[in-house]
């Protein structure tokens, strides 16, 4: 049946949405964009974002098994599909002008899509960060906390969750974006908690809103300054106790695999690897997956 598209989020949600909720943990990128975008759609006050583009893929049965969503100007986001629909995908994206900038996939959707996208238009994929997904299984708190407290931020810390949102996206090579409006969108829900110590703010840990009992964890930050404290496992240990506590079956977080601290930090706080994703950027060297390909450049952690 193919591929269609659209701009109706109530549509898409209507056709697509039960198929990205049957496996909610690694589709938790496109269930919590979702989720943020019926907020802001509700809010009033809020000031009107670009226009996000939807598409689902239906298999020769009629089934829906496979989807995207893109908000510009952040990367293409694929859920679990064939390689085929990833296929299809490439070709249609790339006859719609100009063509997607970087797209964020599982390794093996992602792979299919830069092959496809190569044959198509002669481009090659660049692998700008590799990520892993990780789910909490058995919460293992650290054995002693630093100094300090935990507080969820609130409208007086919005212009330094600004600031430390934007040093966070130039640490790691995320491209610049609106980090005022996720930073809205996270207060608006009460999703940033600090850690307080010796009279200073010194960490940072945001998570989503839930979608389909699924919170995701993420950003972690914590200023060069105040690092190698314990301040990030602590409160990424507090904030995942407390999406827990407050009902979500699942908490998940990424992770560039191109750092091994933060990778060993989450596996001792109790979180357990579930796949691998990719984020491709289009111009470069060809893509030729495998788990053993280097990445030059940093993760671009998804919020």
């Amino acid at each position: 049946m193919g591929w269609l598209t659209g701009e109706d989020r109530s549509r898409y949600l209507a056709v697509a949405g039960g198929y990205l909720r049957g496996r909610p943990v690694e589709h938790t990128l496109l269930l919590t964009v979702l989720e943020s975008l019926g907020a802001e759609a509700a809010d009033a006050h809020a000031d009107a974002g670009p226009t996000p583009r939807y598409g689902w893929w239906r298999s020769g049965a009629g089934a829906v098994a496979g989807a995207f969503l893109q908000v510009p100007p952040y990367p293409v986001l694929l859920s679990s599909m064939p390689g085929g629909a990833a296929g299809e995908l490439a070709g249609l994206l790339a006859g719609a002008g100009g063509g997607p900038t970087e797209v964020n996939a599982a390794v093996p959707v992602g792979e299919a899509f830069a092959q496809a996208w190569r044959r198509g238009t002669g481009t090659d994929a660049t692998v700008r960060a590799r990520l892993r997904l990780y789910r909490l299984a058995v919460l293992q708190p650290p054995s002693s906390l630093p100094a300090g407290h935990p507080r969820v931020a609130g409208a007086g810390d919005r212009d330094l969750l600004i600031r430390w949102y934007q040093a966070f996206g130039e640490e790691i090579g995320e491209p610049p974006h609106d980090g005022a409006r996720q930073v809205d969108d996270r207060l608006g829900h009460g999703g940033f908690t600090l850690w307080q110590a010796g009279g200073e703010t010194v960490c940072l840990a945001g998570v989503s809103r839930p979608a389909a009992a699924v919170v995701r964890v993420g950003p972690v930050y914590t200023p060069p300054g105040f690092r190698g404290r314990g301040y990030a496992a602590a409160l990424t240990a507090t904030v995942s106790a407390a999406a827990r506590d407050a009902g979500a079956d699942d908490v998940v977080l990424f992770t560039d695999l191109a750092n091994p601290t933060s990778n060993a930090i989450y596996q001792r706080l109790g979180y357990r690897p579930v796949e691998d994703r990719v984020v491709l950027s289009f111009g470069g060297r060809p893509f030729e997956g495998g788990p053993d390909q280097n990445v030059a450049e940093t993760s671009f952690t998804p919020s």
